[in-house]
């Protein structure tokens, strides 16, 4: 704990921005922000985040790569040693001690956070290989200067999935759902009381996604997914219901919990109106005495609203971070472009 008066790193870095940083640009037309990796661009910063890797940082975009290294100089030479007590110059684990002022066009800066340069555009390929995470590292921070309007223009253009594409996401962690939701009770019925468990644990996480997906939110890193989505509405008591199947002393609790929040998931596909509603009623599964929804009822109806060839021809895998769960995969675009052949058979 830093033994200082918190504030959070969106305040620090837009007052270093307007401060220290903003008159050293004079003459170059310029975007900047509080974007990319890290809990302060989500909001979630406390004063525990200030231990590591946090302090007053920013991306600056010119409109070419004319003039970088001299700005990056002028930076390195001119920036203050502290502003508003906390270092400007700072390191953590491998990451050498430096200013954060990144200096770069939006073009090559999008092709390091998302492997892709979307001012060109996304392709179904391009929105389906990039993770949620990535793209609220774009759409989610704090901007303070955006000259030309180009920055805003592309977080808008990535603020959610293209309608086609959600559609799909949602057929697929309905599957998600369906795969695993009779194993609950079928665990249990043979002694396996922590494999109930865990598994119900599993599927809370996938309705947490499934409910953010919704809502029309990307879902963050699994550190800040429980935020996420308890900051969202739920007069349905939803995070009650997940809370109930997590805290459950059996397989009874742990069901009847489950099914009130497969009920309230349900109504609110339905309410979305993306298709014609479906029976949100909880049954047995198939002539086993396990309490369901059959959520692949919900993917069918679903995946029937999806038009789109190319995603009409994929198997129900998902994007990439529904059907990978690897943090050194996801958090690297080189690697998780590498499995572009997940999708290969519907894109040839």
């Amino acid at each position: 704990m830093s033994g200082r008066s918190f504030f959070p790193a969106a305040q620090l870095s837009g007052a270093f921005y307007t401060e220290a940083v903003h008159p050293l640009l004079e003459g170059w037309p310029h975007a900047a922000g509080l974007l990319g990796w890290g809990s302060d661009v989500l909001g979630y910063d406390t004063d525990r985040s200030t231990d590591h890797g946090w302090g007053p940082r920013l991306v600056v975009f010119l409109d070419s790569e004319d003039g970088i290294e001299e700005l990056k100089g002028l930076l390195t030479a001119r920036l203050p040693e502290r502003f508003r007590g906390w270092p400007v110059r700072f390191g953590w684990d491998a990451v050498e001690v430096t200013h954060h002022v990144t200096v770069t066009t939006l073009p090559s800066w999008l092709v390091d956070q998302l492997g892709v340069d979307a001012t060109a555009g996304m392709s179904v390929l391009d929105w389906l290989l990039t993770p949620q995470q990535r793209l609220l590292g774009v759409v989610a921070g704090a901007v303070y200067a955006d000259d030309s309007g180009a920055l805003t223009e592309l977080r808008q253009a990535l603020c959610w999935y293209p309608d086609q594409v959600w559609r799909w996401l949602l057929v697929c962690q309905w599957v998600r759902l369906a795969q695993e939701e009779a194993f609950v009770a079928r665990t249990a019925e043979v002694g396996d009381e922590i494999g109930s468990a865990v598994t119900a644990a599993r599927l809370v996480r996938e309705m947490m996604r499934l409910a953010l997906l919704l809502e029309r939110r990307y879902a963050p890193y699994q550190k800040w997914l429980g935020t996420a989505f308890t900051r969202g509405r739920h007069p349905d008591g939803l995070p009650g219901h997940l809370a109930g199947a997590l805290h459950a002393p059996d397989v009874t609790a742990r069901e009847s919990a489950l099914a009130e929040a497969y009920t309230a998931l349900a109504r609110r596909y339905n309410d979305r109106g993306l298709t014609k509603p479906v029976d949100p009623s909880i049954t047995t599964y198939h002539s086993r005495p396990a309490r369901v929804l059959m959520a692949g009822r919900f993917a069918e109806a679903c995946l029937a609203s999806v038009t789109d060839p190319v995603l009409r021809a994929l198997p129900l895998v998902g994007a990439v971070d529904q059907a990978c769960d690897s943090t050194d995969v996801l958090e690297n675009p080189r690697t998780y472009r590498r499995l572009a052949g997940l999708y290969q058979d519907g894109m040839s």
